[in-house]
């Protein structure tokens, strides 16, 4: 578990070194579960608002509310604690030193608890800010997500192949939602079925991965694409002609074959 814990203020330092953090922006979840064999006494009980039946009586670290990706990165249990889930499901407890958790705890722990449901390896939850992928956010041309790929998805898998390769599954976009409301937690929830990665419109991203190395990882590939299409952008405003080509479709169907990329997440 000490490893797990490292593992997250490693991320974090990362994030806040990004730039996607700013003050105590963003927060996460990591199921511990596994590194518990028995129940371990816990605190005073805390009421969730909701009931999330498939992780009852399971155990999660939690960053804290008004904690800094920065200082979470050098003193993680200072900054966040581990929660036991009541086994009623509708509150938590904490497992040592109580921290009070994000005030985005039910939107993160509705997601864990549908990862539970369908048998996911997936342990790990991530809100954060990267700053280039919220600028596309600004364009309306690029949230039209009635299709399969989205164009913003497209888009970004056209800038460079390891973005198809690394986040085959592209990245779902929730439209402008209230910060920590129940309609921003169940549009997510509608989008994490069949993405990785969700983009909140003009606010961030949410992102779920086996760990939270691998929710970051997704974060970051698809940051880099959004970046190098900004960047493009940059060349066409001198010179309007010229907008920013991306590879074929032909060369994403060869990368998708070679690399044999899965149409949906594995469980």
């Amino acid at each position: 578990m000490e490893n797990v814990i490292q593992s997250i203020a490693e991320v974090c330092g990362y994030i806040w070194q990004k730039g996607w953090g700013e003050r105590n922006g963003g927060n996460l979840t990591v199921n511990l579960t596994e590194f518990f064999t028995s129940d371990v006494l816990a605190g005073e009980q805390h009421p969730l608002g909701v009931t999330l039946p498939h992780i009852a009586g399971q155990y999660f670290y939690v960053k804290g509310t008004q904690k800094r990706m920065r200082d979470l990165a050098h003193k993680p249990m200072e900054n966040g604690c581990i929660i036991r889930i009541t086994d009623d499901g509708t509150a938590y407890k904490a497992v040592g030193e109580y921290v009070p958790p994000t005030s985005e705890l039910p939107s993160h722990l509705m997601v864990q608890d549908y990862l539970q449901h369908t048998g996911s390896a997936y342990k790990a939850t991530l809100h954060t800010h990267p700053i280039e992928l919220v600028a596309l956010s600004h364009h309306r041309a690029l949230l039209d997500d009635s299709v399969r790929p989205n164009r913003l998805t497209h888009t970004l898998w056209s800038m460079i192949p390891e973005t198809l390769a690394f986040a085959p599954l592209g990245i779902g976009i929730v439209p402008y939602q209230v910060p920590g409301s129940v309609e921003l937690a169940q549009e997510t929830l509608s989008k994490i079925r069949d993405y990785d990665v969700v983009l909140w419109e003009k606010h961030g991203v949410f992102a779920v991965g086996q760990d939270i190395m691998d929710a970051f990882d997704q974060v970051d590939v698809l940051n880099k694409a959004a970046r190098i299409y900004l960047d493009a952008l940059t060349y066409t405003a001198a010179h309007p002609d010229s907008e920013p080509e991306g590879m074929t479709d032909k060369a994403m169907q060869d990368v998708q074959r070679i690399f044999n990329l899965p149409k949906q997440r594995p469980c």
